[in-house]
């Protein structure tokens, strides 16, 4: 990019392949498919150079009409400190309009993030790694049905205060559900997907940390010894030290940010609560 223009445009899946370059400069595991599912899904931006490559990206993911994710905001090594990632964040912020914008960040984009208006909301540990043991099947979890995803769509309302029909019926066409029951009716659920290195496991939702156990461990025992698995926590927790005995340690992860600041809700202790992401650009 020769010039001072920013040649800014909605991401088309012709830009995929060299989105998916980008995130592989930057040392992201995503595959193409991948980035197909977050097109999908969410409003993309990319500026492009004069050879009409991909030089930067970011995506707008909204969750009906009161919150959205920003994520993928990658700029290309070659360019950084030109003031490209902070036209992407004003430009997907415009794109989610009066929506809470939440976001994870790392240390480097701490400042930028802060400038535009986002505070931190809290800490996201990323666990992975193969699996080195498979624990005992819990009798309380099974694969969902059709007729459970009413149910699996009003808890993650419940547990994040917004609606993310679109990404439960992609994870339940592209993935698979898993449901915690008691006394018959829906309490908990996970699911797992093809993602990066091996499979993601995420969104987890349940009341409590065991409830949250079990629905792993179901998904751990459909799974051979070995598999590579990534489950990123929402907070530092008990399940923490379970998932490094199997083998998935701590890795890394993130801050949990989001525009604007708001008031904590209200719990009590028969909330239901996300302990797992569907991946840190999800949320």
């Amino acid at each position: 990019m020769q010039n001072a223009v920013i040649d800014l445009h909605p991401m088309q899946p012709e830009h995929l392949e060299g989105a998916w370059a980008l995130s592989k400069q930057a040392g992201w595991p995503h595959r193409l498919e991948d980035w197909q599912m977050l097109l999908g899904l969410s409003r993309g931006l990319v500026v492009l150079d004069d050879a009409r490559s991909v030089v930067a990206t970011t995506f707008m993911t909204p969750y009906g009409d009161n919150t959205a994710t920003i994520n993928m905001v990658i700029v290309d090594q070659a360019l950084r400190g030109r003031g490209i990632g902070r036209l992407l964040m004003t430009k997907a912020i415009d794109l989610a309009g009066d929506r809470e914008c939440r976001l994870v960040a790392t240390e480097d984009g701490l400042p930028l993030y802060r400038k535009l208006g986002f505070a931190e909301s809290g800490e996201i540990f990323q666990h992975q790694g193969p699996l080195a043991a498979t624990p005992a099947l819990p009798a309380d979890v099974n694969w969902a049905a059709a007729a459970d995803h009413a149910a699996i769509r009003a808890l993650d309302q419940a547990a994040l205060a917004t609606d993310r029909t679109a990404l439960i019926e992609y994870l339940g066409a592209h993935g698979r559900l898993a449901v915690l029951k008691a006394a018959g009716a829906v309490v908990g659920y996970a699911a797992i997907r093809p993602f990066g290195r091996g499979e993601v496991i995420g969104p987890v939702v349940a009341q409590g940390a065991e409830e949250a156990r079990s629905l792993l461990a179901f998904l751990f025992a459909s799974r051979p010894a070995g598999t590579f698995l990534r489950v990123d926590l929402d907070g530092q927790s008990a399940l923490a030290d379970w998932l490094a005995s199997l083998g998935l340690n701590h890795v890394g992860g993130g801050i949990a940010m989001q525009r604007p600041v708001r008031l904590p809700r209200a719990v009590s202790s028969t909330s239901i609560h996300r302990f797992a992401l569907a991946s840190q650009a999800l949320g």
